[in-house]
């Protein structure tokens, strides 16, 4: 634990140059040929490049203020998890002890890389760890989210199509990245594009702080963006994932190379990487976990799915991977994908974000807005689109996936011409913003969203108490979501007002119920309350 405390990387090797950043205004960042700017849909784009440190540095030295910002927003969620200072102190000694090993599994580029990233972090934090351990721990932060409490990617879907399935027979893929830490921790997105002096250039959608890759496409037509899997609780982090795909995209032209890299990493939960090629015009699923590894590829079929389950041979025998496909929701929105394609037969960019748009259950049920068992659960980070040989990629902006996807042309940014402020997008190539996102539905359900915190905060505070019609008021914004009744059913449950809590229960009951978990403890509830009235 002392050795990787103390670790830090050898970056003696690399010539660095610290950025003297030229502010042009509020939202605009020059250093040499790396830039920094805010479009217009508000997303923030990067554009960096050198070796390693230089890469760091620059990247750190562009996005100091959004980096610190979302370090801020990350940590005070951890504050909000474990409030106590001493459980803080215990947390503290666990992930160092619990991340001993991750510097042994990162390549020494990266650390470089973070190091010079971590250079511009803040001084704030100090106490978790210092401030380049610190940069390493938070690219491991998915991962042992994920892996403690399934909590950190709710439901990613992607799917990739091609030949018969899209209008002009090139291959398209899209997905939603549902990772959720919070409305702030969504609000900076950065869609950055590196160009390393060793391997291919690259693009990226993901956070300020951020080196390792969730979603992006190399100049060579290869993309990869990760689902997770069910996973055993490793006893120790290795690789983090999306240093695994970030390594993908800076050395791999085709599948085969992709696959090489994967094997070569040993990672410490359970992922699905979909990968396309422009050079193969095929897909695959590489299905990575600790102990296993397998790879899922389609026969006689032009299209590849992947939501939350493995599918390939290697893990048929899986208990974990089947009790996931059993009792979650991944099942359900595989068959919603499924049922989406038969009705939309060949697909363009717009149609693609219809799919990745679509807020209803199969047979296009209601299930209430922010159900999980939908493909849009209205808490996405974001959404991309990519058409790996056209080397296009639609990105989408706030509101979740619903904000205008603009269009970038990685052939034209990776052209060695000088980048402007105002010239990374295609505008007319953007897919317009889904009406929904202006309509009182959506409105009354960012409402919900606001007032089920109340009604968590009133559960659990025995002084607060809620006025008569709040709850029939708040259950109509969102009148067909099952965990509305659920919330307050606990709340009249928790003031002892079983009658009440009894009817809201019930209701829950006849609602579309995201997992086998969650039908579980509503009956559960219910159960109690029977017991308590004989």
């Amino acid at each position: 634990m002392s050795k990787s405390i103390h670790h830090l990387p050898d970056v003696k090797q690399y010539v660095l140059e610290i950025p003297k950043v030229k502010r042009i205004n509020d939202s605009t960042f020059s250093y040499n040929q790396n830039l920094l700017t805010k479009n217009k849909q508000q997303l923030w784009e990067l554009y960096i490049k050198g070796n390693p440190l230089q890469l760091g540095y620059n990247n750190g030295a562009l996005t100091q203020d959004l980096m610190q910002k979302q370090e801020r927003i990350f940590f005070s969620k951890v504050e909000g998890f474990v409030p106590s200072k001493f459980k803080q102190k215990l947390l503290n000694t666990f992930l160092k002890w619990y991340n001993r090993k991750m510097y042994l599994n990162v390549r020494e580029d990266y650390q470089a890389e973070l190091y010079g990233l971590s250079q511009y972090s803040s001084q704030q934090y100090d106490f978790i760890a210092p401030r380049y351990l610190r940069s390493l721990y938070l690219h491991g932060a998915h991962d042992i989210g994920h892996a403690m409490q399934d909590l950190a990617m709710v439901g990613c879907t992607s799917l990739a199509v091609w030949n018969e399935n899209t209008e002009d027979g090139d291959m398209l893929i899209g997905r939603n990245f549902d990772f959720y830490v919070g409305d702030e921790f969504a609000q900076n997105k950065l869609v950055e594009f590196v160009e390393p002096e060793d391997g291919i250039p690259y693009m990226s959608v993901s956070w300020p702080g951020m080196i390792g890759v969730v979603s992006g496409m190399n100049k060579e037509g290869i993309t990869v963006t990760i689902n997770a899997g069910k996973s055993r609780i490793p006893l120790t982090a290795k690789t983090p994932i999306s240093l695994v795909t970030r390594e993908i995209l800076q050395y791999a032209k085709n599948i085969d190379e992709a696959i090489t890299i994967v094997k070569k990493r040993k990672v410490f939960v359970s992922e699905s990487i979909l990968v396309g090629s422009a050079h193969d015009k095929n897909a695959v699923i590489i299905e990575v976990s600790p102990k296993n590894f397998g790879i899922y590829r389609v026969e006689n079929t032009s299209r590849v799915l992947c939501t939350n389950h493995f599918q390939s041979d290697a893990y048929k025998d899986d208990k974990r991977n089947q009790k996931q496909i059993k009792e979650s929701h991944s099942e359900y929105r595989y068959e919603k994908l499924q049922e989406l394609l038969q009705e939309e037969k060949k697909l363009n960019p717009e149609k693609m974000a219809s799919i990745l748009r679509n807020r209803f259950g199969l047979k296009d049920k209601s299930i209430g807005y922010g159900n999980e068992k939908a493909l849009n659960q209205l808490l996405a980070h974001h959404a991309v689109i990519f058409s790996p040989e056209k080397k296009l990629v639609w990105v989408s902006s706030n509101p979740y996936q619903l904000g205008e996807f603009v269009c970038y042309d990685l052939n034209e940014i990776f052209s060695g011409k000088a980048l402007r402020p105002d010239s990374f997008s295609k505008p007319p190539l953007n897919i317009p913003r889904d009406s929904f996102a202006d309509s009182e539905e959506f409105e009354n359900y960012e409402l919900y969203r606001m007032l089920s915190k109340e009604i968590i905060e009133a559960t659990e505070n025995k002084n607060k108490e809620l006025t008569d019609d709040f709850i029939p008021s708040y259950e109509s914004l969102n009148p067909n979501f099952w965990k509305g009744y659920f919330l307050a059913g606990k709340y009249y449950y928790h003031k002892k007002e079983y009658l009440k809590a009894k009817i809201e229960f019930e209701k829950a009951l006849t609602k579309e119920i995201t997992t086998i978990p969650d039908q579980k403890l509503v009956e559960k509830y219910l159960n109690k309350i029977n017991k308590k009235s004989k």
